[in-house]
């Protein structure tokens, strides 16, 4: 196994459409699915693409951390996983916003629209065919990585670019946001009968 160079945005193959694999089982695809996951807990990511290791092949690796999970039923903590050949399945026309960064574009985060519910389906490093449901975070950490194997990053995805900028600008515009929502989620306050409040 190997820690791999990840390539940065600007580079041409991260910018062109991934070939299929044509052997799922090939010892070749296992060595770079080995590398890919040496690869990404180095760099300590959620997802990796076979295209950001300079790799032009439609493979991809993805977790979805427990603490990442909401209570729906398709969205679940899932181990490190990888997916070979993978073709993705909008189930709804219903987008959500939510921030994403990227290995390929350090120090940078944006605010991305994607399908809150897909099917996606594959093969694994067994070569079994593999087909799930997926929802909350699960479903845009498989959208984000697949998006790769097409030249897309998720810039190109963005719809308000002030939404988009330096890591810590944003995750302080996010922090804000949340403070303001969780303001206005506040009970009310009650009158009391000499005229002073008290919180509920």
């Amino acid at each position: 196994m190997a820690i791999l160079k990840i390539a940065r945005m600007g580079h041409p193959v991260l910018q062109q459409r991934a070939d299929a694999v044509g052997d799922p089982a090939a010892p070749e695809v296992r060595r770079l699915i080995a590398d890919l996951v040496e690869t990404l807990a180095d760099a300590d990511g959620a997802g990796l693409a076979a295209p950001q290791v300079h790799v032009a092949k439609r493979i991809v690796l993805f977790r979805v951390p427990a603490e990442r999970t909401t209570e729906d039923e398709h969205d679940e903590a899932l181990p490190l996983s990888a997916l070979i050949n993978p073709v993705i399945e909008p189930l709804t026309d219903e987008t959500a916003l939510d921030w994403e960064g990227c290995l390929s574009i350090p120090g940078m985060m944006g605010e991305v629209p994607r399908a809150t519910e897909i099917r996606y389906s594959g093969v694994d490093i067994k070569g079994e065919p593999v087909t799930r449901i997926a929802t909350g975070f699960h479903a845009r950490v498989v959208q984000h990585e697949c998006d790769h194997l097409d030249g897309i990053l998720y810039p190109m995805r963005i719809e308000d670019l002030a939404r988009f900028g330096f890591t810590e600008e944003m995750q302080r515009i996010a922090r804000e946001e949340a403070a303001e929502a969780a303001e206005d989620d506040a009970p009310p306050e009650l009158e009391m009968a000499d005229g002073e409040t008290a919180e509920t």
